[in-house]
């Protein structure tokens, strides 16, 4: 192609973004497709994972001059949460280039996707959350559940009863209620908990709480009835204050109640006043704001006023920290592709080799800034999430405290049932199942 060529069609690509309302991209930039929610029953997650992820990409911009000389850009497309909203964000927002990767923090929106992306070429992040079968990249090639899937989560969460119990050979016999927020998200561990209260032999029951969730009576009144030895709380938004409020009501002990990653923030809590202290919760990522990047973002953004969060005493809340973890793991995944590529503007597809190359071991995790913070990430180009490490915390009333080491959960028995239903899903979908010499080629 002739340089007249080359520039004919930038100064083309750059008129069809001037008309959509887009960003005009430019050759020093890398974009992120941000299909945000600041309204609606879910806000104060997307407020402030968001705020988080807006502000740790706004703190590589204005410390470091972006990543290795590219700025990082961005736009917000408002979803409210609604599968609709965000396949129409996406179809508006995937017209501009250099798009890096889509970070939609909803189960729904991201099963829409799934097909869209693997045909676009460009990465779909899913941390803590997503469908638990794309944790295999030999079927999903872009699809990322950082962190955590939802079935390692469940395994971690049963782990943790068991070490309360004095070991897993005590759970047999004993009761669990999985109150489930009433969605594709919440629905996703059904079988896994079914599978686990085989394994261990408890006696597993699972109640629905229809979206939002602002009213549980009958479901805690039936959980009275069953007299269990823990709930698993996988709630979102609004069910969450509301299950712990209605439990004190009916008078299930607090600290028999294990939340699961999505039932774990400030939001989940405070409003709950003192019927949520002495909760337990399962994290990814610690809270607060003694972490050096954390420090550092108040430090070169909100002290000069440019900062994401309007309220400021929510730097360093859970939702906020997820953000800024992200944030991280983001920015990492294209510097690893950078230093394969050449330190410029990636395609989706070569950003998604960065992904598949995220190896944070706990020195790095430290030199970013993030010691404590969250524990180490080891993609491959077949494990899609990572080491699956988790902690929990408890809340005192006033804040979070840390009550377990990190745990892992059960690879032996999860793996087998990942790559079952991976399987199944390629098989269905006729896709060939990638080999690890497919992955080394960033165009496959």
């Amino acid at each position: 192609m002739t340089i007249f060529n080359k520039l004919k069609l930038a100064a083309m690509a750059t008129g069809i973004a001037m008309a959509m309302g887009l960003p005009a991209a430019h050759a020093d930039e890398q974009y992120f497709p941000l299909q945000s929610y600041r309204v609606g029953p879910y806000a104060a997650g997307g407020t402030g994972f968001f705020g988080g992820f807006i502000d740790y990409l706004n703190l590589i911009n204005t410390r470091d001059g972006g990543v290795n000389g590219v700025k990082l850009t961005w736009d917000e497309c408002e979803t409210q949460y609604e599968v609709e909203r965000g396949v129409e964000c996406y179809e508006r927002q995937k017209s501009h280039p250099n798009a890096a990767a889509w970070n939609p923090l909803s189960v729904g929106i991201a099963y829409a996707m799934i097909d869209r992306v693997t045909k676009d070429k460009v990465p779909l992040i899913t941390i803590n959350h997503g469908r638990t079968d794309s944790t295999d990249g030999r079927v999903f090639p872009y699809v990322f559940p950082l962190l955590l899937n939802p079935y390692s989560e469940s395994s971690g969460i049963v782990n943790y009863i068991a070490s309360k119990l004095g070991g897993p050979e005590n759970l047999k016999g004993k009761k669990i209620v999985v109150l489930y927020h009433g969605s594709p998200y919440g629905k996703e561990t059904i079988p896994i908990y079914e599978l686990l209260a085989k394994k261990y032999g408890f006696d597993l029951q699972q109640i629905e709480v229809p979206h939002p969730g602002n009213e549980q009576q009958s479901q805690w009144l039936t959980i009275r009835r069953a007299k269990p030895d823990y709930v698993v709380l996988r709630g979102w938004g609004v069910m969450n204050p509301v299950a712990l409020k209605t439990a004190a009501k009916v008078g299930f002990p607090v600290d028999h109640i294990v939340g699961n990653v999505w039932s774990n923030s400030e939001e989940d809590v405070i409003p709950a006043g003192e019927a949520a202290k002495g909760y337990t919760a399962i994290t990814t990522q610690a809270s607060g704001a003694e972490y050096p990047v954390v420090k550092e973002i108040v430090k070169t953004l909100y002290d000069n006023g440019k900062g994401n969060l309007q309220d400021k005493g929510r730097i360093g809340s859970v939702y906020h920290n997820l953000g800024i973890v992200n944030g991280i793991l983001n920015v990492e995944a294209i510097r690893i592709a950078q230093a394969k590529f050449g330190n410029r503007t990636l395609t989706g597809d070569e950003v998604r080799w960065g992904f598949e190359h995220l190896q944070l071991d706990p020195a790095r995790v430290e030199a970013l800034g993030a010691k404590d913070l969250f524990h180490s990430i080891d993609v491959t180009w077949d494990n899609h999430e990572g080491n699956g490490y988790v902690t929990f915390q408890q809340w005192d009333g006033k804040k979070w405290n840390v009550v377990s080491d990190w745990i892992a959960p059960d690879w032996a028995l999860l793996r087998p049932i990942i790559e079952k239903s991976s399987e199944a899903y390629a098989k269905e979908k006729g896709i060939t199942l990638r080999t690890a010499a497919d992955s080394r080629n960033a165009t496959n």
